[in-house]
């Protein structure tokens, strides 16, 4: 692995387990196992280090998600899929860490990445929710769109109840939950 991609990889972790704020130069560079003058080189500063760290981890749950909702089935199992998947769940999510921090909230660049990955899941869903209201699966005066937000504030919530409660079970009774919902509403 070369410089660059062992930065982009240190910094990735640190993004998701101590966000940005707390995750120092130093402390990228220490985890990355290179020399000082290695992050400027590669990048103009700890801000451009992070937005390609979490373009990376964008590309990467759009293939997490993309993996389930995809899959052959009815609508409600596969969002069943998504939201039962194995996660790390007491390391919370790489984005929601991003969402409460204050820098990336200050910073227009960071929070339009976040802010277009979590709009990009929201819609992603939204779109599964339709597949299956055109399939007959679900009732057609659903409104989609707040659907497919809602299983996105399963997640998020899910990973903050089982963090609070340093317990992934309160997880998985979020997303069990949210299933149940929806199996309720199938047609």
């Amino acid at each position: 692995m070369s410089s660059r991609e062992r930065l982009i990889t240190a910094a990735r972790e640190l993004l998701w387990t101590r966000g940005y704020t707390a995750t120092s130069p130093k402390a990228i560079l220490a985890a990355a196992g290179v020399g000082q003058g290695s992050m400027y080189h590669y990048f103009e500063s700890k801000e451009a280090l992070a937005l390609e760290a979490i373009r990376v981890n964008k590309a990467e749950l759009r293939d997490f998600i993309e993996s389930d909702v995809t899959i052959a089935g009815s609508v409600v199992d596969r969002i069943e899929r998504y939201l039962l998947k194995y996660r790390d769940v007491l390391k919370g999510c790489k984005f929601g860490r991003l969402a409460q921090d204050p820098y990336v909230v200050e910073s227009p660049a960071l929070q339009a990445e976040v802010d277009e990955m979590f709009s990009w899941m929201c819609a992603r869903l939204a779109r599964v929710i339709t597949q299956g209201q055109d399939d007959g699966e679900l009732p057609a005066d659903l409104n989609s769109g707040d659907i497919g937000t809602m299983v996105v504030a399963v997640v998020e919530g899910g990973y903050v109840l089982a963090r609070g409660q340093n317990d992934p079970e309160a997880f998985t009774a979020a997303a069990r939950g949210a299933v149940d919902l929806l199996r309720r509403v199938r047609l």
